[in-house]
């Protein structure tokens, strides 16, 4: 890994090293020209160039230096779809069919796909390299299996392509597909790491919480239950984009860019042999025909042979884009159940935050109850405890009468008011269980 990075970091031109030394050395005057300027800054925003990775179809990588202008006139582009792939802006994750090229924004894997090349920017992100590295080794062994086989083509195409690189590939796959399928794995790999490190952190803290309710551990569950919702809902994004393709046909078969390019490759032939034609004829291809002079035999002729090629050329074209449509809705479905499962796990830890959250709920109710009821009886006692100080305020009254006289007159009056106490506190106590404001 070490050795790649390496490899893919850019070079800085001798040209730009130098201007940097020249710009922070003593002119005669003893003077630093452009003192406290980035002279490689200006140049680089100046220009707006951009360090990609290029892969081709033969696994080859390089890195190249283009301008946003220059990518988007190379893949056909519009500006909107480049700003998708800017590492300054978070957009959620999306996969374009665009007429010469697939642009592929799955959270960190961020390329431009085509019919002979994948470009990235150029990124020391771990997932990136991977990425990198895992592509140049799927399209070296699928080049080596196609080498090695020279035999029956039919032979060839029913290989089996797990003894190459592990996964099951049934049938061969164009090159944009072999590459979108390894970020599409990429990012399902990704998201269903992060998954579980949070199922492993989740599960303990969830139990220990259940144990201990603390403000500490509430405080650990709320920072837990916001990482899981934006995890979900990334994962949501990502399985949303595989399922709207594969409800739609057309983008679906708008991203064979292999197919699209024969087509293209094939009408360009097509017309340079049908101008040949005319030209053996000895009629001039620049030179505009006339209706009188032309043979009526080379007219007919001429306009079976169009006719023809472009039936032919509709017959196929709608046979191939029936098997790429196939092709790709299968490879979809694929990966479409592993991030689908990967929701799962993620909606099953949500169901068990949330069974872990009214769980704790009941309990706060339970003890909130308790306090209720112990408040409740405290209450009632402070009443009786009252009716002793009325007694003791009526007799504490400066006047005479012959009660105050007798021995045993304090005597009964507590006991008296004792039991008046008791006797109130015991119908209270009553009343609240008769009406079910305290457990039996």
């Amino acid at each position: 890994m070490a050795d790649l990075k390496e490899r893919l970091l850019p070079i800085k031109p001798a040209s730009a090293l130098s201007l940097r030394e020249a710009s922070y050395r003593p002119s005669a005057s003893g003077r630093q020209p452009f003192h406290g300027v980035d002279v490689w800054g200006l140049k680089k925003r100046g220009q707006g160039l951009r360090s990609w990775i290029r892969v081709d179809a033969s696994g080859n990588s390089q890195i190249i230096e283009v301008d946003k202008f220059t990518m988007m006139r190379r893949c056909d582009l519009p500006a909107r779809d480049l700003r998708l792939l800017d590492p300054l802006f978070v957009y959620p994750s999306t996969i374009l069919g665009r007429e010469k090229a697939i642009v592929v924004n799955l959270e960190q894997i961020r390329c431009i796909i085509t019919a002979d090349e994948v470009l990235l920017l150029n990124s020391l992100d771990s997932y990136v390299l991977q990425y990198v590295v895992e592509l140049q080794r799927r399209l070296t062994g699928v080049n080596e299996v196609w080498q090695s086989d020279d035999g029956d083509p039919n032979r060839r195409r029913s290989r089996n392509f797990d003894n190459v690189y592990g996964n099951t590939c049934p049938d061969y796959l164009p090159f944009e597909f072999r590459a979108l399928e390894v970020a599409l794995e990429a990012a399902c790999t990704f998201l269903d790491s992060q998954a579980a490190e949070l199922e492993i952190e989740a599960y303990p803290l969830l139990d220990e919480l259940t144990s201990k309710i603390s403000t500490l551990n509430l405080e650990r569950v709320r920072r837990l239950k916001s990482r899981l919702v934006a995890l979900t809902r990334r994962v949501q994004k990502v399985r949303d984009e595989i399922e709207q393709l594969m409800d739609d046909d057309g983008d679906m078969a708008e991203m064979h860019l292999t197919e699209k390019k024969r087509r293209m490759e094939s009408s360009f032939y097509g017309d340079q042999s049908l101008m040949g034609y005319r030209s053996t004829d000895g009629i001039s291809a620049s030179a505009p025909v006339s209706p009188v002079s032309s043979p009526p035999d080379s007219r007919r002729l001429e306009k079976s042979l169009s006719i023809a090629r472009s039936r032919h050329e509709s017959m196929r074209s709608s046979d191939s884009a029936t098997e790429s449509v196939e092709e790709l809705e299968m490879l979809l479905e694929a990966y479409f159940v592993v991030i689908d499962s990967t929701l799962n796990k993620l909606t099953s830890l949500k169901e068990y935050i949330d069974d872990t959250e009214d769980f704790i709920n009941i309990q706060l109710d339970n003890v909130r109850n308790q306090l209720i009821q112990f408040e409740l009886l405290l209450t009632t006692a402070t009443f009786v405890v009252a009716i002793f100080g009325v007694v003791a305020g009526i007799f504490g009254m400066n006047f005479t009468i012959p009660l105050f006289d007798d021995e045993g007159a304090f005597k009964w009056v507590l006991i008296i008011t004792g039991i008046t106490g008791f006797t109130i506190f015991s119908a209270f106590v009553w009343f609240f269980k008769y009406r079910r404001l305290m457990p039996l």
